[in-house]
């Protein structure tokens, strides 16, 4: 199950990860040759390393929290989705006020403005690259952890929900209107889930 919710953090992190890794690459490439900073081995590993550690920490608490749910029979064995209609319109009313929260704007506006986030937190050498690439990390998975959630809803196997949750992903961090998205996706989510506790 852990190796699901991996492939599930892989998408959801991709849009602003392998920019905002190219470009620490490149701004430490750049420091180096201006001399700013004696560092002869590029720590852009070690930044990496810090955003995949905290994604990873998130994915082992959506697998514990995913086979709790399967073991008490609020999520099924097979599709791995919800069979409980108030477990499916608590995720989905709190997703979609989550997308409308104070706290997913500023996390999504980290995530959509990586050369501003180097800008104002760069640290310099290995401990300051992990540093740098956790508290990126923890920004992602501060905009995308509860629209990760909701695969407890549509289930962790069900293709067409996951390749929907990535496609709003990469809208919400990379297109302009990306942020209007997530909001209209808000009340969307916090509709449908005012009509599943009626159903």
């Amino acid at each position: 199950m852990i190796a699901m919710w991996v492939v599930m953090m892989i998408a959801m992190m991709s849009p602003s990860a392998a920019p905002t890794i190219l470009l620490y690459a490149r701004v430490h490439r750049h420091a180096l040759a201006q001399g700013q900073i004696q560092d002869k081995l590029a720590p852009t590993g070690v930044f990496m390393a810090g955003y995949l550690l905290v994604w990873l920490g998130f994915s082992v608490a959506a697998t514990a929290l995913h086979w709790l749910l399967e073991r008490e029979a609020f999520v099924s064995a097979t599709m791995m989705s919800s069979q409980s209609r108030w477990l499916s319109a608590i995720v989905l009313i709190g997703a979609g006020l989550y997308q409308l929260s104070p706290f997913k704007n500023a996390c999504l506006s980290h995530c959509r403005a990586p050369t501003a986030f180097l800008a104002r937190h760069w640290r310099p050498h290995a401990v300051g690259a992990l540093r740098l690439g956790a508290l990126h990390g923890a920004f992602c998975v501060g905009c995308c952890w509860m629209l990760m959630a909701l695969l407890f809803v549509g289930g962790i196997m069900n293709l067409v929900w996951i390749a929907a949750l990535a496609i709003l992903v990469l809208v919400e961090k990379l297109f302009p209107a990306g942020p209007w998205v997530g909001r209209a996706a808000g009340i969307a989510l916090i509709a449908w889930g005012g009509a599943t506790l009626l159903v």
